[in-house]
């Protein structure tokens, strides 16, 4: 949850993660970001997320660059995660009059408004979810390529392709 950490912290959480990280190791940042850097809207700032700060990926390098980190891959799963809220908004609806119960009204619509915003604010590219993966620069126990993600043998039962994890050391 990276958009909870302070920008200003970035280059001190890379040392950590530079500390912390085994020389072959390899590590992943999940986080909510943006395309532009940007400040949190207001209204969630103040009302569901105070201090959140969802960062530009060219941000998000003050973690890595300053500590000879390298990026191995970004992904972005926004689409992805619009459909989780659209399944939260679902069970919220379905929910909501045990929800009231346990809080109040003003909450009820706060939170239904948040749910509903970020929906629109994922489906319109304001916000990202990044996936970056990195590894000290000098590791070259890497994969040359993303082949290791998808095995060409497909499941035949699912008809969808399975997932393994190759080493480095088979290619």
């Amino acid at each position: 949850m990276l958009e909870h950490v302070a920008i200003r912290d970035y280059q001190e959480l890379g040392g950590i993660i530079d500390r912390c990280l085994k020389s072959d190791g390899r590590g992943l940042i999940h986080c909510i970001g943006r395309t532009v850097k940007g400040p949190m809207n207001a209204w969630i700032e103040r009302r569901i997320f105070p201090g959140a700060r969802p960062p530009a990926l060219s941000q998000m390098m003050n973690i890595f660059e300053p500590n000879d980190i390298a990026i191995y891959d970004v992904e972005n799963l926004r689409l992805h995660y619009s459909r989780t809220l659209e399944i939260w908004a679902q069970r919220f609806e379905q929910h909501k009059s045990e929800i009231t119960e346990m809080m109040d009204e003003e909450f009820v619509k706060a939170w239904g408004l948040y749910l509903y915003g970020s929906i629109a604010a994922f489906n319109s590219g304001h916000l990202q979810l990044f996936q970056v993966v990195f590894s000290h620069a000098k590791n070259n126990n890497v994969p040359r390529s993303r082949h290791y993600v998808y095995d060409a043998n497909t499941n035949k039962t699912a008809g969808k392709a399975k997932l393994s994890v190759v080493s480095s050391e088979t290619e």
